[in-house]
């Protein structure tokens, strides 16, 4: 499941990928327009311009603007950024590794196998997917 800073990331790029131009929006606006809390969106908005998809400009006709082409932020990009690895279990993880306690041998591990497959499934599409795609999607 998502959490809400992921969505409200999600929300707040959608929202900053359909500007013209990229003109730059300040917060008050973005989270007025997106009904997402303001004090939230500011540290989520940080976030985004400390990875290099967003960029901000300061005074009269400042706030955010994409950095980035919508069509290059991956929704795995996002994911992992604010809610963490895609996989369910730590043991099926590429960037979060855990072994499972539990466990005494992984390779033996129908569930791990299991997990490794859902995965490499559900990466396929969320790498593949991005922020485009969901602009295209509401359009």
């Amino acid at each position: 499941m998502l959490s809400k800073k992921t969505k409200y990331a999600f929300h707040a790029l959608t929202f900053l990928g359909k500007q013209p131009n990229n003109i730059p929006v300040v917060i008050s606006e973005i989270a007025n327009r997106t009904k997402l809390p303001k004090k939230f969106l500011e540290t989520i908005l940080l976030d985004l311009k400390k990875s290099g998809i967003l960029g901000s400009k300061m005074g009269k006709g400042g706030g955010y603007y994409l950095i980035k082409q919508t069509k290059d932020i991956s929704l795995a990009e996002i994911i992992r950024m604010f809610n963490g690895p895609i996989a369910l279990l730590p043991c099926a993880s590429l960037n979060y590794y855990e072994p499972c306690e539990e466990c005494e041998d992984e390779a033996q591990c129908g569930l791990n196998k299991m997990l490794l497959k859902v995965r490499e499934e559900t990466l396929k599409i969320l790498v593949n997917k991005t922020l485009f795609d969901i602009i295209s999607a509401e359009e």
